[in-house]
C-alpha cells in the first residue's frame, strides 16, 4: 500500500508523517510572519511557507487576510442563486460523482419552466445574480437551449439578474452566442492548474485535454466574460507546490471569481481507490482556509466563493471562510426533488434545506 508521501513528489501536504517543522518548529526560518505578510509580492516558496504555518502563525495569517478583505471588499456578501439544471455529462473525470460512466446516477434535466421559475424566485428575493450549472455537454441542441433560457430568464425577471453560466468546455462561437444572449460571467474550474496533475485526474483521451481547458478560459476572457475558475485542495498526488502554483496561476490569469474547496471523494469514481493517500478531512478543510486567506492577500479585490464542500466537513465551514477572505455564497435554489441527484461528492450538505434558511445562516454579523 502506498503511503501519503510516496504518492507525491514535492513538499508533503500538512498531515504527512515526515512533514514536520510546521508542527513542531518554526516554518519561517530567518523570516518572521510579519515580514513575510508585509511583502508586496509572493513567490512560490513564500506561498508554500504560508501554507505550512500552524499555531500563532496560522492565526496571524487569518487576521491579516481578514483585514485585507475588510479594506478592499468590506463585509458585503454577494448572493448568487445556484440552479443545477442538469446532471447529464459527457465527461468522465476520475473524481466526479456525475461522470459519464457512473450508471448509478439518477439523471435529470429541469424543464424550461422549472428553471425560469427558480430564476424568478432569485429575482424576487433580491439575489441580484444567478448561476446556471450543468454537466458538460457539447451538442447543438444544448447550446440552443441555453441560449433560449438566457433570453427567457432576462425577459421573465425584467433583466434584474446577472447570469453566470457553468456549462463546461464549448467552442468559442457558442460562448460568444451565450454572451450575446445575456450571460456575462462564466465559471470553468481548472481543478488543477498544473498539466501533470490535471492529467492524473482525467482520462487520457480527446475529451479531457488540459490544453483545451486553458484555451476555453482564454476564449472566455477574449469575448469579454468575467471569468471564474477554481481548484480542489487535498487531492491524491497533490503537493504544496501544486497549490502555490494554482494561486499564482489565478493571479497571472487575472481571474475575476474563484471557488476553491476541499477534495471530497465519491465511492463510485476511479479516484476513490486512492482514498488511503488522502489527508484527514479536517486537514483538507484547514488547508482550504489557508488557500482562501493567501488568495485574498495576493488578489485583494477578487471575488472568492465560500464553497459548499467546506460545509460538508464543518457545519460552519462557509462562515469560517467568509471571516478570513471569501465574499460570495451560492445558495442552492434548484427545486428540492433534484438536489440529491447532483452529487459530485458524497455527503453533500443542504440538499433538504430551504434557500432562505441557508441565506439567514450565512449572513455576516
Amino acid at each position: 500500500m502506498a503511503t501519503k508521501q510516496s504518492a507525491r513528489t514535492g513538499s508533503p501536504l500538512p498531515g504527512d508523517s515526515n512533514r514536520q517543522s510546521a508542527r513542531t518548529g518554526n516554518p519561517l526560518p530567518g523570516l518572521s510572519i510579519e515580514q513575510l505578510l508585509s511583502k508586496e509580492s509572493f513567490t512560490r516558496s513564500d506561498i508554500v511557507t504560508l501554507l505550512s504555518v500552524t499555531g500563532d502563525q496560522r492565526i496571524r495569517l487569518f487576521e491579516h487576510s481578514a483585514k485585507i478583505k475588510e479594506a478592499f471588499v468590506g463585509n458585503r456578501v454577494y448572493l448568487r442563486g445556484l440552479i443545477e439544471f442538469s446532471n447529464r455529462c459527457h465527461k468522465n473525470c476520475l473524481y466526479c460523482g456525475i461522470r459519464r460512466d457512473n450508471h448509478f446516477v439518477n439523471r435529470y434535466t429541469l424543464t424550461d419552466e422549472e428553471i425560469v421559475s427558480a430564476a424568478c424566485y432569485a429575482a424576487e428575493n433580491n439575489y441580484g445574480s444567478l448561476v446556471l450549472q450543468s454537466g458538460e455537454l457539447e451538442t447543438i441542441g444544448f447550446a440552443k437551449r441555453v441560449e433560449k433560457l438566457l433570453k427567457d430568464i432576462h425577459k421573465a425577471t425584467q433583466n434584474k439578474l446577472r447570469i453566470t453560466l457553468s456549462c463546461g468546455e464549448q467552442e468559442k462561437d457558442i460562448y460568444r452566442r451565450w454572451f450575446s444572449s445575456g450571460a456575462h460571467r462564466y465559471l470553468l474550474r481548472i481543478e488543477s492548474s498544473g498539466k501533470e496533475l490535471y492529467e492524473k485526474l482525467h482520462p487520457g483521451d480527446e475529451f479531457h485535454s488540459y490544453k483545451r481547458r486553458l484555451k476555453c478560459l482564454i476564449d472566455l476572457q477574449k469575448i469579454g466574460y468575467q471569468v471564474g475558475t477554481g481548484v480542489m485542495i487535498g487531492l491524491p498526488f497533490q503537493t504544496l507546490e501544486n497549490l502555490a502554483d494554482d494561486l499564482l496561476f489565478m493571479k497571472k490569469f487575472d481571474i475575476d471569481m474563484i471557488g476553491m474547496g476541499p477534495y471530497l471523494e465519491h465511492e463510485v469514481t476511479p479516484l476513490y481507490a486512492l482514498r488511503h493517500t488522502l489527508l484527514p478531512k479536517e486537514e483538507r478543510f484547514d488547508l482550504t482556509l489557508k488557500m482562501i486567506a493567501i488568495l485574498r492577500i495576493i488578489m485583494k479585490d477578487v471575488n472568492i466563493a465560500a464553497t459548499t464542500a467546506l460545509q460538508a466537513i464543518d457545519p460552519m465551514g462557509r462562515e469560517k471562510a467568509m471571516k478570513i477572505g471569501a465574499n460570495v455564497i451560492m445558495p442552492n435554489i434548484t427545486p428540492g426533488k433534484y438536489r440529491d441527484d447532483y452529487l459530485l461528492y458524497q455527503n453533500k450538505p443542504c440538499t433538504a434545506r430551504m434557500p432562505t434558511t441557508v441565506i439567514h445562516a450565512l449572513k455576516p454579523a
